[in-house]
């Protein structure tokens, strides 16, 4: 898609143009402060010169991002906010444009119809607004088709093959891994150059390889070429490429997924010429592989679907908001330099269709202005049939979107600065902040998906492993904190939805119906839900779920069997294996989710069910130590009839004390035994951290490179009493990765602990790994870009704030963990947001709670007491104005408990001295 933006400047007598990127400024540079990105195309030297240019452009880009306002955070949009300063003592004439390419059905060019651009001024905005429309039915007589290839050899016939992508021939579809899932087509045999990859067995092994076949000459015949297509969507490295002479005419991609869709190809400007196919696989990274099916040559191109039906059908825009344009163009050949300066252009579906909107406006010297547009889409299909996408019951199309926004940008930007404001105000490190929110911007991509029903839905990473997965996403601390809402819609609508995933007999199934369970995500289900109903206002989620949550735990205790606390049948994980025998991460979580049972059924006066977690809860803390800790850390004690099946054994793993991480987020306190488990934290740092994973990954090569030679990390596993036990087979090459969600778990929890310098360390080298000199820091990639396990990031946040919170009890607290004499942070509650701040004061402590936006219902608050802090006796202050409360202390930890919950509102502070 060709998008953009330009300047034209006059000035004493001379005009020119420049492209707003590197190539008409040079000296462009850019920060990011989720959500918000900052571009400077100007440096403030004061010197005029080609590279600084007399008038300075800046830009702030953004889409609405507002915590718990998640109908604003989810607009189709991206707000451009460009400030024009003129630093020259004369006058400046300046035209700030904006060009959009039609892209609606952009992937499906073959279909026949038509593209639109308007241009409509309307009351304070005008709009560029694009669409398409199907074509007439002609009655044109049809030549037959002609069939090319369908892959039914064994080996290939009429192609030549180079490289190690493509095997010897075809591939059985019934013989590609079952990780690709249905590839789909109408043939038996495809080609798939991941399954068919003359490499090792692992993924990225598969993907690496390389090659391409290429067919035998042909004579263009017939107007179309359609073909069945899937994997990479790389251009020009994974293909399908139509030559003639020698040369790519015309080529198409996969779709970054395995499963082939029909795609069609106009060569009718060719025809009676000769030509070739060439099938092409030159990506070794993620998605490196190709998939073709069936090919044909036709008269008509591949019609799968009405126009209408088709995933990329909708319309899209580019907005000029808070002024009307006084430089529009319908269509234009360059960029907005010439065109139709007309109100409407059209062009056929196969063509390109390029629009350009701006405003003049005369900057006399000093003087600065403000130009905003926002890029706005509305697409209502999603590639899953009959979902459809949430905005669109909101919004019918674009131009219903852009009048929303003319009407209210002022209040989506505002809001979205200030929490931008509000997150940076923080004492806690720059680079930290950083990192532990940046995953919040997983929820903006193709990752998560809000059906037009409301549900939430997500991928593990973009088009990767679906059905928001519950061993995958019970690791994310960020949804359920800044989007509460989602993450109930995600516990009601699906977790706890019969007609989904929840079973009669407990089960939620871990990817949605016929899946079954996974021990890891099922406990992980009840301590989320323990987690929504501390980020709600009142006790009515927990009052509609209680019973499938009860339910939920129910069948997670009897796969204790013996309800000793350590489960004991079959345990399918993250991992993507059964494990058995006695593990001590599933049968950590698994106690976790017995203290949370324990907590939610106290609240709920279920003392009966209560007492019953309560109960195997103790036996478990014993037996934890007893059976699985082996000095330095716990581990796997494995069934001598599975000694063969993949699992860590007497290995070091990541999440081997996870259940006790989980238990600090929603405030569970000790679960795990506490000296076991510290011990546990430091043998994790001592064994599987490494400032330099080469030398490992050079001994240990299987699995995918997360972390490269020179870069930090810590392994998933680590094997200090040798390897006597390990079983390298299935996805044992996992434990030799360095994957970032399992990270983040591991380096909140050390936080947690006070181990300062170890929980920091790590998540330092996942953000060094993620500068943007060798990643993009906005990407953290494991099995799938913008990974949703990622998203465990906010936890460490959580974790240096020492955060503790439960809305229907009014109660919040904070135990700084770094720099607690002098400490500010923001923070998030079930109906409001804003900051919290505590500095020492000789022998005393001042709190402050500030309201950035909506309020908070307080009864008690939790502060963690500093070196030198004696506390006596407290005052509490709302607005200035005493309210009558209480103090107690106990083991470093003050607790004030007001008389009376109050109601801290939008702009107004609660202030304490103790």
């Amino acid at each position: 898609m060709d998008q953009g933006f330009a300047l034209r400047t006059t000035s004493k007598g001379t005009t020119e143009t420049r492209v707003l990127d590197q190539s008409g400024f040079p000296e462009v540079s850019f920060r990011g402060e989720y959500p918000i990105g900052m571009v400077d195309y100007t440096p403030s030297t004061g010197v005029e010169t080609d590279n600084n240019p007399s008038l300075r452009v800046s830009l702030e880009a953004f889409s609405p991002f507002i915590p718990l306002s998640v109908d604003e955070s989810s607009l189709p949009a991206t707000i451009m906010r460009f400030t024009l300063k003129n630093n020259s003592p004369e006058s400046v004439e300046a035209t700030l444009y904006g060009w959009m390419e039609n892209a609606v059905c952009l992937y499906n060019r073959g279909l026949d119809g038509f593209r639109f651009n308007r241009i409509s001024q309307k009351k304070g905005y005008s709009l560029l607004e694009c669409w398409v429309e199907k074509a007439a039915v002609k009655n044109i007589p049809q030549r037959p088709e002609i069939p090319f290839e369908d892959w039914s050899n064994e080996a290939y016939a009429g192609w030549i093959a180079e490289g190690n992508a493509f095997g010897k021939g075809p591939i059985r579809k019934s013989d590609i891994p079952d990780y690709q899932g249905d590839v789909g087509g109408d043939t038996d045999r495809v080609v798939n150059s991941h399954s068919l990859a003359e490499t090792a067995p692992e993924v990225g092994s598969r993907d690496g390889a390389t090659g391409k076949l290429t067919s035998k000459t042909f004579t263009i015949e017939r107007k179309f070429i359609n073909f069945w297509i899937g994997g990479g969507g790389h251009k020009n490295k994974t293909c399908l490429n139509i030559l003639v002479d020698g040369k790519v005419v015309c080529s198409e991609t996969g779709n970054n997924d395995n499963r082939m869709s029909q795609k069609s190809l106009d060569v009718r400007e060719f025809e009676g010429k000769e030509a070739c196919i060439q099938i092409v696989d030159a990506e070794s990274g993620a998605w490196g592989n190709i998939g073709v099916g069936r090919i044909t040559f036709s008269d008509q191109p591949v019609q799968v679907e009405e126009l209408e039906n088709v995933f990329d059908y909708g319309t899209m825009g580019l907005a000029l908001l808070n002024s009307n344009a006084n430089y529009a163009r319908s269509s234009t050949p360059d960029r907005g330099l010439t065109g139709d300066s007309g109100k409407e252009s059209s062009a056929r579906l196969q063509d390109t269709l390029i629009g350009a909107i701006g405003r003049t406006v005369k900057l006399e010297a000093g003087d600065s202005a403000e130009v905003t547009f926002a890029i706005i889409w509305n697409f209502p299909n999603l590639s899953q049939p009959g979902k459809g996408r949430y905005y669109a019951s909101k919004y019918t199309d674009a131009g219903a979107l852009a009048a929303y926004l003319a009407k209210n940008i002022g209040g989506l930007y505002t809001q979205t600065k200030l929490w931008r404001d509000t997150w940076y105000d923080s004492t806690l490190p720059y680079w930290f902040l950083d990192r532990t929110f940046v995953n919040a911007s997983t929820l903006a991509t193709s990752t998560a998906f809000r059906f037009y029903d409301g549900k939430f839905w997500g991928w593990e990473g973009v088009g990767c492993c679906q059905g928001t997965c519950t061993h995958v996403w019970h690791y994310e601390q960020t949804m359920g904190r800044i989007f509460p809402e989602l993450d109930i819609v995600l516990r009601e609508k699906t977790d706890f939805n019969p007609a989904d995933s929840y079973k009669g007999d407990g089960v939620v199934e871990y990817r949605g119906k016929g899946t079954g369970a996974a021990i890891d995500g099922q406990a992980g289900i009840i301590l989320r839900s323990l987690r929504d109903h501390q980020m709600s206002p009142d006790n009515a989620f927990l009052e509609r779920n209680w019973q499938k949550i009860k339910q939920s735990l129910e069948w997670l205790i009897q796969q204790d069997g013996t309800e000793d606390g350590i489960l004991k049948k079959n345990q399918h994980n993250t991992l993507d294996a059964e494990w058995f025998g006695d593990v001590a991460w599933l049968s950590g979580l698994y106690l976790a989710a017995l203290r949370a049972g324990e907590v939610m059924a106290a609240e709920m006066g279920d003392a009966g069910f209560a007492a019953k977690c309560r109960r195997i809860l103790i036996a478990g803390q014993q037996n934890f130590v007893k059976r699985m800790w082996n000095g330095e850390y716990f581990i796997q004690v494995g069934k001598p009839d599975k000694a063969n099946m993949v699992g860590s054994y007497d290995g070091c793993e990541i999440d081997q004390v996870l259940g006790q991480g989980w238990a600090w987020q929603v405030g569970l306190g000790q679960v795990l035994p506490k000296q076991e488990t510290r011990q546990a934290l430091k043998s994790l740092w001592k064994y599987n951290f490494t400032p330099d994973v080469g030398p490992y990954r050079e001994a240990y090569k299987p699995g995918r490179w997360y972390a490269m030679a020179g870069e930090a990390g810590t392994l998933m596993c680590s094997w200090p009493k040798g390897e006597s036990k390990r079983v390298k087979t299935n996805f044992d090459f996992y434990f030799n990765e360095c994957m970032n969600g399992f990270e983040h778990q591991l380096a909140g929890h050390m936080i947690w602990e006070n181990m300062l310098l170890e929980g920091l360390a790590i998540e330092r080298a996942i953000h060094d790994r993620y500068h943007a000199i060798r990643r993009n820091p906005w990407n953290e990639v494991e099995c799938g870009d913008h990974y949703a396990r990622s998203m465990a990031s906010y936890g460490v946040f959580l974790a240096a704030c020492g955060f503790e919170y439960h809305g229907p009890k009014g109660h919040i607290g904070f135990a700084p963990r770094l720099t607690p004499e002098n400490f500010k942070a923001p923070f998030t509650s079930a109906e409001g947001w804003g900051s919290y701040e505590q500095k020492a004061e000789g022998t005393r402590l001042k709190a402050e709670v500030r309201i950035k936006y909506g309020k908070l219902k307080v009864k008690s608050v939790a502060l963690a007491l500093i070196n030198g802090v004696k506390p006596e006796s407290v005052k509490i202050l709302i607005n200035g104005k005493a309210v009558p409360g209480r103090i107690s202390v106990n083991e470093g930890r003050a607790v004030v408990t007001l008389d009376s919950e109050i109601v801290v509102n939008k702009g107004e502070k609660l202030e304490l001295l103790v």
